[in-house]
């Protein structure tokens, strides 16, 4: 089972969307520390509403990403995304159905469009780092 998978089975099991935020910024919680120093404007995701910061590791033929956010509940959101896209190719990030994924989720419709709009600015800019790898 992929780790997208299991994002979503752990979602769905919670009845409430309280229980489903908690879960989140939990999984934001558990990311990896971003170092203080990797917090610069090009790392700066444009379009969100609260500071996210990507770095991406490409090594052997796939993707690493550290990320970052001030927001706990937008870290939440990014570990939902780095369950998509993380350790993989970039023909696997380009060929997941991020959209498909979302919607098991139910994602969208339960957060601000402020907010749904910069989740979707952090896939387009790990989409635009897939594509431009050779």
């Amino acid at each position: 089972m992929s780790k997208a998978e299991d994002v979503v089975d752990a979602l769905n099991f919670f009845d409430s969307w309280e229980d489903r935020y908690k879960y989140m910024i939990d999984l934001g919680r558990s990311l990896p520390p971003m170092a203080d120093t990797l917090h610069t404007e090009d790392r700066l995701v444009k379009g969100c509403q609260s500071q996210v910061w990507i770095e991406p590791e490409f090594k052997q033929g796939k993707f690493n990403f550290i990320v970052d956010s001030d927001a706990l509940l937008v870290r939440g959101l990014l570990a939902i995304v780095m369950a998509a896209y993380d350790g993989k190719t970039p023909e696997e990030i380009l060929s997941f159905e991020i959209s498909n994924y979302f919607e098991q989720l139910n994602l969208l419709k339960h957060l601000s469009p402020t907010r749904g709009n910069g989740l979707l600015a952090m896939v387009e800019k790990i989409k635009q780092m897939a594509q431009a790898q050779p």
